[in-house]
């Protein structure tokens, strides 16, 4: 099979490098975070996601990577992948809906719903592509891992910020000595 993905390398090795190491730091961040978490549904609303946001976008560069024997299988991933993610990003805005611990703004449903839509349907999109149109497809899939690896970046500072200047500030009493 010729090497379909020929010209990607640094490509994919950069944002699936850059997406394993911001999984590694979401656990940090959370491990140092955790004396005083929100608590509820919030998590699952704006935090889980954020972890698989970057779990898909590693995946997508190791999918790409892999030896495989036609380029029908990882077109097939990228189908079933985008479908899930358009999914399970749908239960994610149900879930944004529901929680009490936050009320998302429109950047927030930009930011965590309709932006994720985007790249799981671009995804998806590039696996019947794939069979005609092999370089837009692989643009697709970039652009998607691409998405993916930014919408988290925001995500999990949005995340952060949110809990340190919000959260944290409430727990700790006001100073009295002005400083």
């Amino acid at each position: 099979m010729t090497d379909f993905a020929a010209g990607w390398d640094s490509f994919y090795v950069i944002v699936g490098a850059a997406a394993g190491a911001l999984i590694g730091l979401q656990f940090v961040v959370l491990t140092l975070i955790a004396q005083g978490p929100p608590r509820g549904p919030g998590g699952a609303a704006f935090a889980t996601p954020t972890i698989v946001h970057f779990s898909v976008s590693l995946l997508l560069c190791a999918l790409m990577r892999a030896p495989w024997p036609t380029f029908a299988y990882p077109a097939a991933s990228w189908g079933l992948i985008g479908a899930g993610g358009v999914v399970y990003t749908a239960l994610i805005g149900w879930r944004m809906a529901r929680q009490t611990v936050y009320r998302p703004v429109l950047e927030d449903w930009a930011l965590h719903l309709a932006a994720p839509i985007v790249a799981y349907a671009l995804l998806a999109s590039a696996a019947p592509l794939a069979f005609g149109h092999m370089t837009i497809a692989e643009f697709a899939v970039a652009a998607s891992a691409l998405m993916l690896l930014f919408i988290g970046i925001h995500n999990a500072w949005d995340s952060i910020a949110f809990h340190v200047f919000h959260t944290l500030a409430r727990s700790r009493p006001e100073r009295q000595d002005g400083g």
